[in-house]
């Protein structure tokens, strides 16, 4: 477990000491460089993405409540559901007009309510999947990165009091290189997880508020088509 050769102790930029640390010191900051870009990766999209979705959401309301007839509404989005929304609309639309055009009699009217609430709950969990997907990764990296770094300072510091041992110098100049290299394995890890660990909450906080929002909108939908069966029923 000797440490690279090569590179001069008094060296302490961050590739130097990548570069003298163990083999299995600079797989642990590979690993959790790797992680951080794939987080920061994860935390741009998922900010552009979260604001796109509430810009189309807006959008879609504005519309919806526009004193348009459903029949219009439907003609408009059916080939761009390309939000949340909106693919709740146009499934819960298509399920009305199957029915409708099925010819049911007014004895059935009242179980096309419960079949578009049930659409209409299904195409919401199909589409916050999809919003939500990665997070995981963020939660996961939050949780484990600082850990992932601890375990690379220990095993560094084992190795440079085997190398200390081996050398029998307890010199500064010996033992501080190795310390350094250690050390900044844990400091990689707590860089990865805080910035993942922050943008996983403030994420989580606002799915639940986006998904609480389409679930108002599919409540209320919801009592429009309740409306429209009673009318259908008179």
């Amino acid at each position: 477990m000797e440490p690279t050769v090569g590179t001069d102790a008094t060296d302490f930029s961050l590739l130097a000491i990548f570069l003298r640390a163990d083999l299995v010191v600079q797989v642990v900051m590979a690993g959790l460089v790797f992680a951080s870009f794939w987080s920061w990766a994860i935390i741009i999209d998922k900010m552009l993405k979260l604001g796109h979705l509430k810009r189309m959401a807006d959008r879609f309301e504005d519309v919806f409540w526009s004193g348009k007839s459903l029949d219009e509404l439907h003609q408009a989005f059916s080939s761009r559901a390309d939000h949340p929304m909106a693919a709740m609309f146009s499934s819960a639309m298509r399920e009305w007009r199957r029915s409708l055009e099925g010819g049911e009699g007014r004895g059935l009217l009242g179980g096309l309510k419960e079949r578009i609430d049930k659409v209409l709950h299904v195409t919401l969990m199909r589409e916050m999947e999809g919003v939500e997907r990665h997070m995981s990764f963020l939660a996961t990296i939050g949780t484990t990165a600082p850990f992932i770094g601890l375990f690379g300072t220990v095993w560094g510091i084992m190795s440079a009091f085997q190398n200390i041992a081996i050398m029998r110098d307890t010199n500064l100049a010996i033992v501080a290189p190795g310390i350094a290299e250690a050390l900044f394995a844990t400091a990689l890890g707590l860089f990865t997880a805080i910035p993942a660990y922050f943008a996983y909450n403030k994420f989580s906080n606002d799915l639940g508020r986006y998904a609480t929002r389409l679930e108002g909108f599919a409540d209320e939908f919801s009592a429009i088509v309740s409306r429209q069966i009673d009318q259908r029923r008179g």
